[in-house]
């Protein structure tokens, strides 16, 4: 496993028992991120980096029954707290990198990343992998429940131009992994890049 795999996992294993307790209120953020994600009956879904699971419920409800939702992420700890909240109920939790994800190429409508691309240690590479396993047309949601000047302000650090999520630098990063950025907002309250896998 890889130093960047590594760091991960212990950031997120650290904090996974009390990672819901800390961020309480974010329930309707995620619910309205998934909304914009147009999801419909039936669809397929994948939550990348699902954590403890807060996006499932809101996914479940887009795609009802007879959808497919799956939760990956690189942490068990996580997962464990996802079960433990019993969002696997929602959705089939899977422990795996999204930089090699075990799915067909073309399998899914659409990928919701919540504080994912802060996380990734190949960008470039991994968003590539999410355009793999999904069909052309299908949406990706990079979404956090709050923008990056809070989110900065909240870790006592200043917002750099190399921010991968700046609109500057996400939109051409998109672009030369398979996606096509549709929609950018970054406010106090929000963050959420949409974009469309080309063909």
């Amino acid at each position: 496993m890889s130093d960047d795999h590594t760091h991960v996992q212990e950031f997120f294993g650290a904090r996974a028992a009390d990672w819901d307790s800390k961020f309480p209120d974010d329930g309707p953020a995620y619910a309205s991120a998934v909304a914009d994600l147009g999801l419909r009956t039936g669809d397929r879904v994948l939550d990348a980096g699902c954590g403890t699971g807060r996006a499932l419920p809101p996914l479940r409800a887009a795609v009802g029954a007879s959808g497919v939702v799956v939760g990956v992420d690189l942490t068990p700890e996580m997962l464990e707290a996802a079960v433990r909240a019993g969002r696997d109920r929602d959705g089939r939790l899977v422990l795996a990198d999204v930089a090699a994800l075990p799915l067909r190429s073309k399998s899914l409508d659409a990928v919701f990343g919540a504080g994912l691309i802060a996380h990734l240690p190949h960008p470039a590479e991994n968003l590539r992998e999410l355009a793999r396993v999904v069909r052309p047309g299908g949406t990706l949601a990079l979404f956090h429940p709050i923008g990056r000047a809070a989110l900065a302000a909240r870790q006592g650090r200043q917002i750099t131009p190399d921010d991968l999520r700046a609109e500057a630098n996400l939109g051409p990063l998109l672009a030369g992994s398979g996606w096509r950025m549709t929609s950018y907002v970054d406010e106090d309250t929000r963050f959420l890049a949409l974009a469309v896998r080309e063909r």
